[in-house]
């Protein structure tokens, strides 16, 4: 008895078709100055601004999980490029995508890559413009953004001074919370597994504080590695105090100890804000983040010195702890 033919979802990846099929779908496809699929994406800079650009890559069995949800993992890629833009207070405007697959790897799952990636860009008014597939030994999903700014309104990691406060976005500890609860079991369920891909860029808050903050940076790998590079690139010291941090809720459980609670707050996944304004802009940062629905909490200082510290009840100060995302130390747990 012949086999049966593979449906077109089911079939292997042809980067033909699977152009064609990114060009039809894709608004972009349709309304780009140059059609997607050409050599190259064109987009016209609004006068006045400069162009802030951004590059990552989840990979497979390092960022997520073989059985995570495809169009989770495309709407955690742009995700992630979406946070680095906001860190700068940067207006998103393109998405380019990179899918590295192996060989025999159904196409659906890219076009799901692809949806949940332009899902991801159209909730900030930026557009999918092109990309590129290839065969590769681990799936692999890179993704680049370009963003508008003025260039006075950039809020290096560089620019932190001796007097201002360090403010954070939404709470600490959602990505140490996550992957904890991933870790617990070697089948987790489907929810785990879309926690952990679960990113929330901030950009309508980057966009709003950048006006007020002299450094700003996310959070990507945790607050308390945030703090210690923009301690390092600003020449200060920058000190977090660990009682007015706003803890996940998850965090909040009485059955945690102290420093099972401290090393999930610091793991890193949070992809928050954390920024260092003067005192007198406080405010006002606070009622233009308000405005749009988020929050901005103060949890530490910046000072003349150098470090970043953890200042524990008591007022008792010490460096602050390593992040618990550590990609390429042997002995880091894998974030998956």
């Amino acid at each position: 008895m012949p086999g049966r033919r593979k449906s077109p979802a089911a079939a292997a990846i042809d980067e033909r078709r699977f152009h064609d099929w990114l060009s039809r779908t894709l608004p972009a496809g349709r309304t780009g100055l140059l059609p997607l699929g050409d050599d190259a994406a064109a987009i016209r800079p609004p006068p006045g601004t400069v162009a802030v650009l951004s590059i990552d890559s989840l990979v497979e069995g390092t960022h997520f999980r073989r059985n995570s949800p495809p169009e989770r993992i495309g709407a955690a890629a742009a995700a992630v490029s979406l946070s680095d833009l906001a860190a700068k207070g940067a207006e998103p405007t393109a998405l380019l995508l990179a899918i590295v697959v192996p060989v025999g790897t159904p196409q659906a799952w890219a076009e799901a890559v692809a949806r949940g990636a332009e899902r991801m860009a159209e909730q900030f008014g930026m557009a999918l413009v092109g990309g590129d597939t290839k065969p590769g030994p681990v799936r692999t999903v890179v993704s680049s953004v370009v963003g508008w700014a003025r260039a006075r309104a950039l809020a290096p990691r560089s620019g932190a001074r001796p007097g201002d406060l360090l403010a954070t976005t939404g709470t600490v500890g959602r990505g140490g919370a996550a992957a904890a609860r991933l870790l617990r079991t070697q089948r987790p369920d489907r929810a785990a597994l879309v926690e952990m891909l679960d990113i929330r860029p901030r950009v309508r808050e980057g966009l709003a504080l950048a006006r007020y903050a002299h450094a700003m940076l996310d959070t990507s790998d945790g607050v308390a590695e945030a703090t210690r590079l923009l301690s390092q690139a600003s020449h200060v010291r920058a000190e977090v105090d660990w009682d007015r941090l706003p803890l996940a809720p998850a965090l909040r459980l009485g059955s945690l100890s102290l420093s099972e609670r401290r090393r999930r707050a610091f793991y890193g996944g949070d992809y928050e804000l954390l920024l260092a304004l003067p005192p007198q802009r406080l405010r006002a940062a606070e009622r233009v983040v308000e405005g749009i629905g988020g929050m901005l909490t103060v949890i530490g200082r910046v000072q003349r010195g150098h470090g970043a510290w953890l200042v524990m009840r008591g007022g008792r100060a010490r460096p602050m702890p390593a992040s618990g995302w550590q990609p390429f130390a042997r002995t880091t747990r894998r974030r998956t």
